[in-house]
This record gives C-alpha cells, sequence and structure tokens, in this order.
C-alpha cells in the first residue's frame, strides 16, 4: 500500500480513486474567526443543533466540522455543498442520501477534526488527544480485551500511555466503520497497540477470516495527538491533506 501522511495542502484537481483513502485535516482555529460565514451551506437543521451548543468554541467547532464535510463531499461528488442530505444508519453513522458519493467518517478531538473518505468499502477515523488521566490500566481492564489489556500492562511505563491511545483510536475507528455502534463491544476483537509495530485489525471472536478484509493505518498527528483509520475493502493508497476553504468548489 503506497501512503503519504505528510499532511498537504491540496490542489483543486484531488481525485479519489478505487483503493484510495484520503483523510482531511480541519484545524479549527484556523476557521473560527469566519465560522459565522458559513452558516448559508449549512442545513435549517444543523442551523439550529448549532444555536443550542451552550459554548461558543462547541458551536464553532460543529459548525466549522459540518462545513468542512459539506464542502469536503462536494469535491467528489460535485454536488452544491448546501444542497446534500444525509441518511442515517440505526446506530446513527451518515451516508449520502440519493447519491453515489463516497463513504466518509468524521471524528474531532483536541482542536481539530478529521475527515475520512473512501470510493468503495466501509471507512471509520477516530482522533484522540492525549489525557494522561484518561490511558490507564484501570480503563483499558475494563473495555479492551484481554490480549490487549496485557499488551498493554506489558509494554515500558514511557509508551504506556501511546499504547493505550494507539488501541483506543484504532478500536473506534474500526466500530465507526462498522457502524454498530454500542452494539459491538470493545472487547470482541483484538488490535495492535505498540508505539513501535503498525496498526493492525488482529482477530474478530466468532468470525475468524474477518480481520483479513481489514486495513488500519495510524495518522500521523504528532506527540499530542493519537489517530487511525480502518478500512473494510481495497485500500491501496493513503493521501493526507490539510483542508482549507478557499480552494473547495
Amino acid at each position: 500500500m503506497q501512503a503519504d501522511d505528510t499532511w498537504r495542502h491540496p490542489t483543486k484537481d484531488v481525485q479519489l480513486s478505487d483503493g484510495d483513502v484520503h483523510v482531511w485535516r480541519v484545524l479549527f482555529e484556523r476557521f473560527a474567526h469566519e465560522a459565522d460565514t458559513y452558516l448559508p451551506v449549512m442545513s435549517d437543521e444543523e442551523k439550529e443543533r448549532a444555536e443550542r451548543f451552550h459554548f461558543d468554541s462547541g458551536r464553532i467547532q460543529y459548525i466549522v466540522t459540518r462545513t468542512a464535510l459539506r464542502k469536503t463531499l462536494a469535491r467528489y461528488t460535485g454536488a452544491d455543498a448546501h444542497t446534500l442530505c444525509f441518511e442515517y444508519s440505526a446506530h446513527g453513522k451518515p451516508i449520502l442520501s440519493g447519491a453515489d458519493g463516497p463513504q466518509f467518517n468524521v471524528a474531532h478531538s483536541g482542536g481539530l477534526a478529521l475527515i475520512a473518505l473512501a470510493k468503495h468499502g466501509l471507512v471509520g477515523v477516530d482522533v484522540e488527544a492525549r489525557r494522561p488521566d484518561f490511558a490507564g490500566q484501570r480503563i483499558a481492564n475494563r473495555f479492551f480485551s484481554a490480549r490487549e489489556a496485557g499488551a498493554l500492562r506489558n509494554l515500558p511505563s514511557e509508551q504506556h500511555e501511546r499504547g493505550f491511545l494507539n488501541c483506543w483510536t484504532r478500536k473506534e475507528a474500526y466500530i465507526k466503520a462498522r457502524g454498530d455502534g454500542l452494539s459491538c463491544p470493545l472487547d470482541s476483537f483484538d488490535v495492535s497497540l505498540a508505539p513501535d509495530e503498525p496498526a493492525r485489525l488482529l482477530s474478530v471472536k466468532g468470525d475468524p477470516g474477518e480481520a483479513a478484509h481489514w486495513t488500519m493505518r495510524a495518522l500521523s498527528l504528532g506527540d499530542d495527538f493519537a489517530a487511525a483509520v480502518a478500512v473494510r475493502g481495497p485500500f491501496e493508497r493513503l493521501c493526507c491533506w490539510d483542508w482549507t476553504n478557499e480552494v473547495q468548489p
């Protein structure tokens, strides 16, 4: 699989081909000052939801994320960003309504959002900012599989937090790709987590062949974040883009 996990400024002719996975990074601080100018792109329902945020920071992040998602999907479909409509699965995973558009998934944490897209196949993405109070063995013992909890316990202490976040984001990316929500227990499958090993879905309980259909990749966001993308289906090339409003259709 070819990969370019350097976050690049996109050109207008970005193409999503079979086997490609594109991930867009949205840095909220770049767009916070102009967030209100994005409202015409959003649906009435999205605008109403934006107004329900108690804190202005949450409102701004929601507006920027929804606008970035709409304009990114417009780039690939050729549709007007404002006219795009979404449907939701039983567990809340969105898909484009009435369009032969790409599969997509969104995650956000710590001042940034990620938008992952694939032309075919299920795709999920997750990102987590560092939270030392969260990355504990007690939480791992409760939510991770026995194999993962043991692997985390055996890491050197200086790698423990990174290993925990690797595990968490890879598990979340897989669950989000499947669209199963809380109906898929976190301990029902195993992922890699050691900082020196590639991101992988190792096994799925009750389905010995399922892991072979999935590809995972860790995403490079610096020491303050962990992130991963998971895809079921062809995955030949990863492209990472920095979202910017100026080049959108």
